[in-house]
């Protein structure tokens, strides 16, 4: 379900007047504007290239910029390209930057240092990697100009392009590029609407990131990650707090402007706070909760027992057990690729609703031998809630269960083992959900990466998907592959939801989206 009365760009009223004396005074005498913000966690890795962690995805989208970036349609436009053009035959692409592009450190974009920036993000990155695989050549013609040469038609070099997944593909200064790409850069200097200022940052408490005064935006209105980035402040002011319950009482008091996640617990108290307003969108902007479970270790290496669990898993119950209000979350999902997205859909999921008594009757038919569901589960996490839930329910189709309960590091070292574990309970962005290109336990299908599910028909249907040419097409394809999944189970869903955030009305223009932009906030 999405929260109703929220458009694509909305004001979100009671701004504040300038007084007169703050408009006569130069802009460099009077005090800097600033935001302060509680972002999902610090900031610790600053190299967009190098990590999927989605709070180094939201610094790069403020401090770096990309070539081509989503609408909140999910087309892809241009953003630092202002003209391109492919060949008949399909093979050239031509790009050329748009005017008035400069580093931070006031040296212009080069289209050289694009190419290179390319060439470093693309073997960190499942889609760069394909890209990387259908190219010939990628070539610097002059300094705002450079094409890619393909081996084979590549439908998707748009999306590959503007893709919002982390690892970003954002462009960097040519000293930056030359970092091999597992090797994190030390030097922040990117091209985007906001600067970072090493001199002001106090890790453990605070980060400034400073308006770009020789940012010229797009002429377009700002649309999710496209169109124009109009900054309207001076300094955005990234603060560090203990846990979400302090966070939370700093935005009923004002010491905060902006929080990204707010406990569920205390949405009741928030939404008569005087002063604050809730933001919780639907479809593409939610998140989808999964259980991961692990196909090289017994129980779940046999396919029969895994798919037991589509008769287990209740998402009403598990979405109410965390106490999501039902304006933030969806009805029950069934689709790989996320309701109320592109590529929604039910294909292959008819018999996932819960039904204790036929999931006692599938078990018994399998060669289920009492071996332990081994349940990962983070202390404290609404993904334990969902864990909880679910456990009560394998107990009562006759499986053993053992949860055992540790902080998300733990998790990250012990699903690298292929023995020990069963499943783990997460939730990931939807727009990291939306296609088999990006869907994580999908994309990953044959790969060596936690959980080791294998159908060797899911690659060869998501290398057509890539090469797919027209949406229909690629929904078809998408459709295939959902059923195979389900046969397949590389996880099973517990539901679509909203962690809503929350901000003091005194902020204007704030971007309706589950990743936090502060371009146009005045």
């Amino acid at each position: 379900m999405t929260q109703q009365g929220l458009g694509r760009r909305f004001v979100l009223g009671g701004g504040s007047a300038l007084t007169a004396a703050a408009i006569l005074r130069p802009r460099e005498a009077r005090a800097a504007r600033s935001i302060p913000v509680v972002l999902e966690s610090e900031v610790v890795i600053f190299d967009p290239h190098f990590t999927t962690a989605a709070i180094t995805r939201t610094f790069g989208t403020h401090v770096f910029d990309t070539l081509f970036a989503m609408a909140g349609n999910g087309e892809i436009k241009p953003q630092m390209v202002g003209a391109w053009q492919v060949s008949a035959d399909k093979l050239t692409w031509e790009f050329a930057l748009r005017d008035g592009l400069k580093w931070h450190d006031g040296s212009p974009v080069t289209a050289a240092e694009c190419v290179a920036s390319l060439n470093r993000w693309a073997p960190r990155d499942p889609l760069g990697r394909m890209l990387r695989d259908a190219t010939a050549s990628m070539t610097a013609k002059d300094a705002r100009n450079f094409s890619i040469v393909l081996k084979e038609p590549f439908p998707l070099m748009l999306q590959v392009l503007g893709k919002p997944n982390a690892p970003l593909p954002v462009m960097m200064p040519a000293r930056l590029a030359a970092v091999p790409g597992d090797q994190r850069i030390t030097e922040i200097i990117g091209s985007g609407p906001f600067r970072f200022r090493k001199d002001l940052w106090k890790s453990g408490s605070s980060m400034i990131l400073e308006r770009n005064p020789d940012y010229v935006a797009r002429a377009e209105a700002p649309d999710f990650l496209a169109g124009g980035k109009r900054v309207n402040i001076d300094q955005l002011d990234l603060r560090v707090m203990p846990d979400q319950t302090t966070g939370a009482n700093a935005l009923i008091a004002g010491e905060i402007d902006y929080m990204q996640y707010l406990p569920f617990d205390m949405l009741p108290l928030l939404e008569k706070a005087n002063g604050v307003k809730l933001l919780g969108l639907g479809g593409i902007h939610q998140f989808q909760g999964n259980f991961r479970l692990n196909h090289a270790s017994a129980p779940f290496d046999d396919p029969a027992v895994r798919r037991v669990l589509w008769k287990l898993v209740d998402q009403e119950a598990i979405l109410s057990a965390i106490g999501i209000p039902g304006q933030f979350r969806a009805a029950q999902c069934a689709s790989f690729w996320m309701c109320d997205a592109p590529l929604s859909t039910t294909a292959g999921g008819e018999g996932a609703k819960l039904d204790i008594e036929a999931a006692k009757a599938a078990l018994k038919a399998t060669k289920y031998a009492g071996q332990p569901v081994v349940m990962l589960e983070v202390g404290g996490s609404i993904s334990q809630t969902a864990s909880m839930v679910l456990a009560q329910n394998l107990r009562a189709a006759g499986f053993t269960v053992d949860q055992q309960v540790m902080d998300w590091g733990t998790v990250l070292a012990r699903r690298a083992k292929k023995d020990g574990w069963s499943m783990f309970s997460v939730y990931s962005n939807g727009t990291d959900m939306l296609t088999p290109l990006t869907h994580f336990y999908i994309a990953p299908t044959c790969a060596d990466f936690p959980g080791w599910s294998c159908d060797a028909r899911i690659p060869m249907l998501v290398q057509k998907f890539a090469r797919a040419d027209g949406e229909a097409e690629r929904k078809r394809l998408a459709a295939e592959i959902q059923v195979l999944a389900y046969e397949m189970t590389p996880s099973v869903m517990w539901g679509q939801f909203t962690i809503p955030a929350g901000y003091r009305s005194r902020l204007n223009n704030l971007i309706p989206s589950s990743y936090p932009m502060f371009w146009e906030v005045s």
